[in-house]
């Protein structure tokens, strides 16, 4: 189990040192940041620090090029995922990488650090470091590159354009043509210009769990041209922390794409590995499913909990088909790989237009309920999930529906001893758009958190006097 642990932070322990913050890049809006005349450094001495939370992965073709870009210096500087693998280029020739791990597991924080000195004379090996989650990783040259010749200047730290989130060709970023973007949560974002530093002073162990977690940076020395970017400022997504003022312009970034889901308090999303025929489309940094291929598709989220009370939020996007609910996870049955609508131990609530429907298990198992009204674009759903008495209550735009589907609803005693999940079904090209209260692309004011101040909905997580969570590894911790 520590190997999974120290392979992905859920950020599930309490680390002395809480981030408040992250950002989060979507390809599909164009969204990165990018400084157009920085002034150079030491190309040959420094050190990159980055917590990432990826929401697509490039084996999926999210990318047509095949990669994902984290942070590019003119065409031949780079830091990308290619096929999930994590890649180092210096420059033209010079480009190292790790074949023997893929970074795939989208509902996780990992720790990069690249730490790269050429005036070491040998081993070259020692010249480009590179680590994940404070553990080193074995670097290889491919593509017929090599490490760096003895004292090389590389691409980073020059005056190149620089890119974080998407590529830099021929002095400027990629004009947004979607081939090198990435898709996640960036946070902590550190460049040390002039030392080759090594994972401890970014993060530690924890000493209970082993969990690797980040520890406070503010006070190393970044160099002249060295940046640290917390997206604790949301009117300026970009804005260098250092006390340098290397500060970043961005693309189509404001201060929605901030997000409080973090590697010390990590936040559901929608898992994009659940292997079923009928995968959804899943973006928007894993906040938004939408359907297709003329059948239901199935999306579960990205935590599970065996008690508790929980809360999130679901608007209205397409009044087609929609149904939103829990469900234990799918395992390798028939069931969990055909076109059927969910999972067999599932509960859902849904919608077609004017008519609400019932599902158990997979069944139908009311046709409509009246005294609902009509649902409409822009309607937000209030969904509380009490797994402590197996009850579902569904509000739409702050109160809570009644008619002939009496609330609470209760589910089937089937879930007893089960993780559950938020679950959501789409058709055709349907979509929703969920908040599980890191991240929401729900415009609405958002004015709501839960009793522990975690959360950012735009209704309140209380229902009947009683207090439900936000779906998240510290309320988890507590309570679930």
């Amino acid at each position: 189990m520590e190997t999974l642990q120290r392979t992905a932070n859920r950020g599930s322990i309490s680390t002395g040192f809480d981030i408040s913050n992250s950002l989060k890049l979507e390809s599909d809006n164009n969204e990165w940041l990018y400084r157009a005349s920085p002034t150079a450094g030491n190309r040959q001495t420094y050190t990159f620090s980055f917590w990432i939370k990826r929401s697509g992965l490039t084996a999926d073709s999210i990318n047509a090029s095949g990669t994902a870009y984290v942070i590019g210096a003119g065409q031949h500087g780079r830091m990308y995922f290619g096929n999930d693998y994590f890649q180092f280029r210096f420059d033209d020739g010079h480009d190292c990488r790790n074949m023997t791990r893929k970074f795939r597991d989208t509902n996780a924080w990992y720790h990069f650090v690249v730490a790269v000195d050429t005036t070491i004379a040998s081993p070259s090996s020692n010249r480009v470091k590179l680590y994940v989650n404070g553990e080193s990783l074995a670097v290889d040259d491919h593509d017929g590159g090599s490490f760096p010749d003895q004292n090389d200047q590389g691409a980073f730290f020059s005056t190149n354009y620089l890119t974080i989130g998407t590529a830099a060709f021929g002095g400027s970023y990629n004009a947004g043509d979607g081939d090198y973007d990435m898709r996640g949560y960036l946070s902590e974002f550190v460049a040390i210009d002039g030392q080759q530093l090594d994972p401890t002073s970014f993060g530690e162990f924890d000493s209970d769990s082993g969990i690797w977690k980040p520890i406070d940076v503010s006070g190393l020395t970044f160099g002249s041209e060295g940046f640290y970017l917390k997206f604790d400022d949301t009117s300026s997504s970009g804005k260098d922390s250092s006390g340098n003022g290397n500060n970043f312009s961005d693309s189509n970034l404001s201060a929605a794409d901030h997000a409080t889901d973090t590697p010390t308090n990590n936040f559901c999303t929608f898992n994009t590995l659940v292997q079923t025929d009928n995968k959804p489309t899943i973006n928007e940094g894993a906040m938004h499913v939408a359907g297709g291929g003329g059948t239901w598709n199935n999306a579960y989220g990205s935590l599970g909990v065996q008690n508790g009370k929980w809360y999130y939020e679901y608007k209205v996007t397409n009044t087609e088909f929609g149904f939103f609910g829990a469900s234990t996870f799918p395992d390798t049955s028939d069931d969990a790989t055909s076109s059927q609508f969910m999972y067999d131990q599932s509960f859902t609530i849904g919608y077609a237009a004017a008519h609400y429907y019932q599902r158990i298990n997979g069944s139908q198992i009311s046709n409509e309920s009246t005294g609902w009204g009509t649902t409409s674009v822009n309607d937000i759903y209030s969904l509380f999930l009490n797994v402590d008495d197996q009850e579902f209550t569904v509000a739409r735009n702050g109160s809570v529906l009644s008619g002939t589907l009496s609330q609470p609803v209760s589910f089937n005693s089937a879930f007893s001893g089960h993780f559950v999940f938020p679950c959501n079904a789409q058709y055709e090209d349907d979509g929703g758009e969920f908040n599980f209260g890191g991240y929401t692309l729900i415009s609405n004011t958002k004015s709501y958190s839960d009793a522990n101040g975690h959360g950012n909905f735009v209704y309140s997580p209380v229902l009947s006097g009683v207090n439900y969570y936000s779906i998240c590894t510290k309320n988890i911790a507590e309570f679930g």
